[in-house]
């Protein structure tokens, strides 16, 4: 088909849907509250909606009051129950597949249940709105020319009991429209090949024969397939393998850090990144603009959201609101009930507002990876803006990290402990050490009042972690892929003492080359 009459098809498609966007974007707070009754007048007969009697719940307020905010192991006997084949528990219409995921807080899976309405009305519609946007802001791409090229965390599904379970990008995978299959690379089959390391250079070899407009994927583990295509081709810039390539669509992990990394890759001023928010439990925000770092959260895909102020989050005083009472600036724990039956549901994401006209967010950390030891409070946000500029004046770069307290002994104040896997060594580390410092105390005025005269916390530690040693981390783990992610922050030791313990042993695995 003719680029121009795509685009005019893309364009038809867009004006249709920006004429619904309008409708949210105007009466946001209204909107949210009709979706809370529809989602609850779908759920009045389902055993969960009985419970709750949700047949009476007629404002936001009795809701709030009536119906608990429950967490992942709140949810699990349910779930199980839908996994083996059993209906109408906590959502009207059969669940058919349920995205596994462990995350990075446990070894432990986690099933999350897909409903038929969650897969078209959430996750497939905001694909389509991701296109209409980019094309809106871009009216000259030419992205229709080629294929994207999606790096998921795929493997094949598993069926059971009537049900499917697997990775969301597999779940997507196999649902796909044959337009977009055909519009994507690489294939079907060496997306779904369960071998992580075997599938990286399938994917490389299929994907270097193909036209490839667009890239989708997380930074991570994207950055580690696009080395390895100039590894295998030889060349030095992407635009030598694919000439037209012309955005990259990014979500799952902050990009900061590795945003200078992939300008040396793709050295052009006219290349785009356009970041995404999304998770197995939905599709929450977009970017809706060029060069911004603002998201657009999405009001319409059968979501409604409540949010925790992390200033209460957790304590005896928590207070849950409406998206109508946020404030500019605040961090806060986000709560959502779905159309795939997840009711007053704990992400474990936290997000802050840059904007309440429209709602426009940054997604700022996790509810469990952030250190609180000492008063601190310090959140991946600021970790990975100081981190930012550190790299930058030191000319470094990294592959991955994650930070954990060093607890008060006796007389010893406490400080933080970074093991920090470089790409390329600073020159010196500890003038790193100093820089990173200073640029966390920059970005967090409590970590500032802790650090001032060392008053609470010594000045960090940082041990240089072996080549491949996060690589090896996660395949150890089982959780090689392009969903698992390294815990960035955490209140404990666990996560660093296991990479310190296995820092000392050679790879036991060969990372992708």
């Amino acid at each position: 088909m003719p680029i121009p009459l795509v685009n005019s098809i893309a364009s038809w498609f867009l004006k249709k849907r920006f004429h619904q966007m309008e409708l949210f974007l105007k009466y946001p707070n209204e909107v949210q509250l009709e979706l809370l009754h529809v989602l609850l007048d779908m759920a009045k007969s389902t055993e969960i909606g009985k419970t709750y009697d949700f047949a009476t719940i007629n404002n936001y307020e009795i809701f709030k009051e009536r119906v608990p905010i429950r967490s992942y192991e709140d949810y699990e006997a349910m779930i199980e129950r839908s996994r083996l084949g059993e209906h109408n528990i906590f959502w009207p219409t059969p669940i058919k597949w349920f995205a596994k995921s462990s995350g990075t807080t446990s070894a432990k899976s986690k099933f999350i249940p897909v409903s038929e309405e969650s897969l078209e009305d959430c996750h497939f519609a905001a694909g389509k709105d991701l296109l209409c946007m980019y094309l809106n802001n871009n009216e000259d791409s030419k992205l229709f020319t080629g294929k994207s090229l999606r790096l998921g965390g795929s493997k094949e599904l598993y069926k059971e009991n009537g049900t499917s379970f697997g990775d969301l990008s597999a779940i997507i995978i196999d649902n796909m429209p044959f337009w977009a299959e055909f519009s994507s690379t690489p294939s079907n089959e060496v997306s779904l090949m369960s071998d992580w390391e075997f599938k990286m250079q399938a994917i490389v070899n299929e994907t270097i024969q193909e036209n490839v407009t667009s890239l989708a994927g997380v930074p991570s583990w994207m950055l580690v397939l696009l080395n390895q295509v100039l590894e295998t081709t030889g060349e030095e810039s992407l635009f030598e393998v694919w000439n037209n390539l012309e955005v990259y669509f990014h979500g799952g992990v902050n990009f900061a850090p590795y945003r200078d990394q992939y300008d040396k890759i793709l050295p052009k001023s006219s290349f785009k990144y356009y970041e995404i928010y999304n998770a197995s439990e939905g599709f929450f925000a977009i970017q809706d603009h060029n060069d911004s770092s603002e998201l657009l959260l999405m009001l319409d895909y059968g979501i409604f959201y409540e949010f925790i102020p992390m200033d209460s989050y957790g304590t005896n005083n928590e207070k849950v609101i409406p998206l109508s009472e946020v404030e500019i600036g605040k961090n806060y724990a986000v709560i959502i009930t779905t159309n795939a039956g997840l009711w007053r549901y704990k992400i474990g994401d936290t997000v802050r507002f840059t904007s309440i006209s429209p709602y426009r967010i940054k997604v700022s950390g996790r509810t469990k990876h952030h250190i609180n030891v000492f008063g601190e409070e310090l959140i991946i946000e600021n970790a990975e803006e100081a981190l930012r500029k550190t790299t930058r004046s030191t000319n470094s770069e990294i592959v991955d990290y994650t930070v954990a307290p060093i607890f008060m002994k006796e007389k010893e104040k406490g400080a933080h402990e970074w093991i920090i896997e470089f790409k390329k060594r600073p020159n010196c580390i500890k003038e790193f050490t100093n820089i990173l410092d200073q640029n966390l105390q920059q970005a967090n005025s409590d970590y500032e009042a802790k650090r001032y005269n060392n008053t609470t916390l010594n000045l960090l530690q940082i041990r240089e972690a072996r080549q491949h040693l996060f690589y090896d981390w996660l395949k150890k783990n089982n959780k090689l892929g392009g969903q698992h992610k390294i815990p960035r922050l955490s209140n404990k030791r666990t996560y660093i003492e296991e990479l310190i313990e296995l820092n000392q042993v050679s790879s036991i695995g060969s990372i992708i080359k």
